[in-house]
């Protein structure tokens, strides 16, 4: 059993640091702080290289170790005299350290190579990512994290004040020492997460690990009393929300960044001009065509109601002339990948209005989701599974047009962005209703037809999931609704089918969900 050794709480004094930086961003006036207070300084490779530039003292590692780096400088800091000289316990390891020549260090100053930025390269293969794994780097910062009785340890530049300032003084304190452990182990735990995320094989593994990088602090969760900040993934640098750049506006909330992700997540479906209005999670407008001003004001007036206070995503540079439709009304959230000059000018009308390049971006990639559950999460692969003509089946007597159809597969693309049990009316690549988030599919068909009103007549009905009764489609018999897509599936699909053949309504089965929840 491991005795318990005693922590010491007390002010420490510097005498000797070492510094071993990728990053040398303050790292040169770290150290001449350190200079001018008569800290020895050790250091390594390009680190040294930087000090020494700039006259300041340097010991190399390799001098102080008599062992010089080797093997490509893969070896150069793993060694007694370095680790002992962090690990030791100043009031119980004094004889060993003198028996052996080693010296107390009481700074390390690290940050490690840049594993993500690495992996994000098109070119990078399992050879490059390894290659830029450092080994002596989170060694040494584990070691004087673990050590925080009589080492001080830093691994972000923007701390480099804390040690400038109280160097001043000539002593560290118990608490400061404290804080800076804390994210050194953080910082280490999320190097080795990228790096077993990336090394593993399979992306629902025995294990799963994440791990973040605060974002942004935001005012207040979903509601005022709740607490709550954005975090993004290291070294994602792909077009989304959080890489956006954010040309005005109030600062985004929370509420704001699940809707501007949601609606980015829409429009990302489509190749053609496209125009994508969300509120509170759901898609209630989306239209397509070839005029983006057109595309926008089918996609607005969709459902004008909900779209108060919305969000309006388009995947097309937005115009002048989109901007000034926009400003005519109240939304929170403008997103596309880039704006015409005159456009920005526009918005600025609107103080408030949040305006967000999202950059260049393409169709979503196979990913994970993540949900948290009481005691742990819950993960599966985002659905980008894309509906073909060739995935459709007619299941009645009446056969749907080619216009039918090719609408069918529009509002099937919207419909897997509404919340369950969804309910989707379309016409001429625009949508009609939506009924979402219903806790049964006949009340989801009755919203979608209340927001329709006259104009759901010659469109097409999108269902997330099978019909259990043929309640719904009487409830669309005289609606003049000409086509129904579903999934199939269920024990009553021949009562739903014959309930359609009885009202003249083509059906076709896509043998496929698409349920959000």
């Amino acid at each position: 059993m491991i005795e318990k050794p005693a922590l010491n709480q007390a002010p420490i004094k510097i005498n000797r640091a070492l510094l071993s930086v990728f990053d040398k961003t303050g790292v040169v006036e770290l150290a001449q702080s350190l200079h001018q207070h008569g800290v020895e300084i050790l250091s390594t490779g390009g680190t040294a290289k930087a000090l020494r530039y700039v006259d300041i003292p340097v010991t190399d590692v390799s001098d102080y170790t008599k062992f010089p780096e080797i093997m490509d400088g893969r070896v150069k800091t793993i060694n007694p005299l370095v680790e002992g000289g962090i690990l030791g316990l100043r009031d119980k390891h004094g004889a060993d350290a003198e028996a052996n020549e080693i010296k107390w260090i009481d700074l390390v100053v690290c940050n490690l190579y840049p594993f993500s930025e690495t992996i994000s390269r098109k070119d990078c293969d399992l050879a490059l990512a390894l290659e830029n794994v450092d080994i002596g780097g989170p060694t040494m910062i584990r070691s004087a994290a673990k050590n925080v009785g009589w080492v001080c340890v830093v691994v972000d530049p923007a701390d480099y004040n804390i040690i400038s300032d109280e160097a001043v003084s000539g002593e560290i304190a118990f608490e400061t020492r404290r804080r800076l452990s804390a994210k050194a182990f953080g910082h280490t735990a999320q190097y080795d997460t990228i790096i077993h995320n990336y090394v593993k094989d399979e992306d629902l593994s025995h294990d799963l690990s994440l791990t973040f990088l605060k974002h942004s602090e935001m005012r207040y969760g979903e509601n005022p009393h709740q607490s709550a900040a954005s975090y993004k993934i290291p070294g994602n640098n792909e077009p989304n929300i959080l890489n956006a750049t954010v040309h005005q506006g109030k600062k985004l909330s929370y509420n704001n960044i699940m809707d501007a992700d949601g609606a980015l997540a829409c429009i990302r479906e489509f190749d053609g001009p496209a125009c994508v209005v969300v509120k509170h999670a759901n898609p209630c407008g989306v239209a397509t065509g070839d005029d983006l001003l057109d595309v926008y004001n089918r996609a607005f007036n969709a459902d004008s109601l909900s779209a108060f206070g919305g969000i309006i995503a388009s995947n097309r540079t937005c115009t002048k002339d989109v901007a000034e439709a926009i400003t005519s009304v109240f939304v929170e959230i403008v997103l596309a990948p880039d704006f015409e000059p005159e456009a920005l000018e526009i918005f600025k009308k609107k103080k408030n209005l949040r305006v967000l390049e999202i950059g260049q971006f393409d169709k979503r990639t196979p990913s994970l989701e993540v949900r948290n559950v009481d005691g742990g999460v819950l993960v599966q692969e985002t659905d980008t599974k894309i509906l073909t003509k060739e995935d459709l089946n007619v299941v009645t007597e009446k056969e749907p047009s080619e216009a039918d159809i090719e609408t069918a597969l529009f509002g099937w693309k919207v419909l897997r962005h509404a919340k369950s049990n969804g309910i989707l009316i379309a016409k001429n690549n625009t949508t009609v209703g939506l009924g979402a988030g219903q806790v049964s599919r006949v009340d989801a068909v009755h919203m979608a037809l209340r927001k329709g009103g006259e104009n759901v007549a010659g469109g097409i009905l999108a269902s997330d999931a099978f019909f259990p009764f043929r309640d719904s489609i009487d409830a669309i018999r005289n609606s003049g609704i000409l086509l129904v897509v579903q999934p199939g599936g269920s024990v009553r699909d021949q009562e739903v089918i014959d309930a359609c053949n009885e009202y003249s309504i083509a059906m076709m089965f896509t043998g496929t969900r698409c349920f959000k929840h």
